[in-house]
């Protein structure tokens, strides 16, 4: 346990699991997700606050690492906690574990601190940044932030953002877009490990135009524009 750890309690929904009886990914990154959210909250640093200075931690990438997908009623711990902060940028680490403290997912992240107004990142205040404390990240061998891209992918059924996918931003919620990604492979739903790398946002309104390619050990998703900009990159991979 970490000094500056910042965990909540909970159990399998329902309404979190599929076909299977057992969470989805995206069910797990709205853990972490919320996880995350809950701290900044009782930090007194929350969407308010945020707001109020029109600004936002958005979510530049992370890895996700899944050992196994907790079932139906099954109680778990979610925790996370700041690693480091450079410049505009800030990182995190997450972990959902069992009642016998065994790890179900891990993952990093690295978020950047954007002026809405403006649209360009900005540094964070040295209040906000000391508020988390940062901690010692995973043992773990992390890979890096960006996603190289197969020389070929194959055009995929254009489809429009719904209403339900957007946050409080006014724009597409992170976790929407792995299942976007999901809803390109389905066979990818169980996968092992998750990277995203999120480029721009997309909002109502918007026609998002995927991209997907299939390698030997992984399989990528491109989520983009009508000009081929990417909105998210979307790597799976088995363990």
């Amino acid at each position: 346990m970490r000094d500056n750890q910042y965990t909540t309690e909970g159990r399998i929904r329902f309404s979190e699991v599929d076909h299977t009886r057992r969470i989805t990914l995206p069910g797990i990154v709205n853990y972490f997700q919320d996880c995350s959210t809950f701290q900044s909250e009782d930090l007194g640093l929350g969407i308010m606050h945020c707001s109020e200075r029109k600004r936002a931690w958005i979510l530049s990438s992370w890895q996700v690492v899944v050992e196994r997908y907790p079932e139906i009623g099954e109680k778990i711990q979610t925790s996370t906690w700041a690693t480091d902060f450079k410049g505009l940028f800030g990182e995190r680490n997450f972990c959902m574990t069992d009642t016998e403290g065994k790890k179900l997912a891990y993952a990093n992240s690295v978020w950047a601190y954007m002026d809405m107004k403006k649209g360009r990142p900005c540094r964070p205040a040295k209040e906000e940044v000391e508020a988390y404390r940062p901690e010692a990240p995973l043992d773990v061998e992390f890979a890096p932030r960006k996603i190289v891209l197969p020389k070929e992918l194959e055009d995929g059924e254009s489809f429009p953002v719904r209403r339900h996918q957007i946050d409080t931003n006014e724009h597409v919620n992170n976790c929407q877009y792995i299942q976007m990604a999901i809803d390109v492979v389905p066979e990818c739903e169980r996968a092992g490990q998750i990277r995203v790398e999120y480029k721009k946002s997309a909002v109502m309104g918007d026609i998002i135009y995927p991209k997907m390619a299939v390698e030997e050990q992984r399989k990528i998703v491109e989520l983009c524009d009508a000009e081929g900009n990417p909105y998210a990159v979307v790597e799976f991979k088995e363990k």
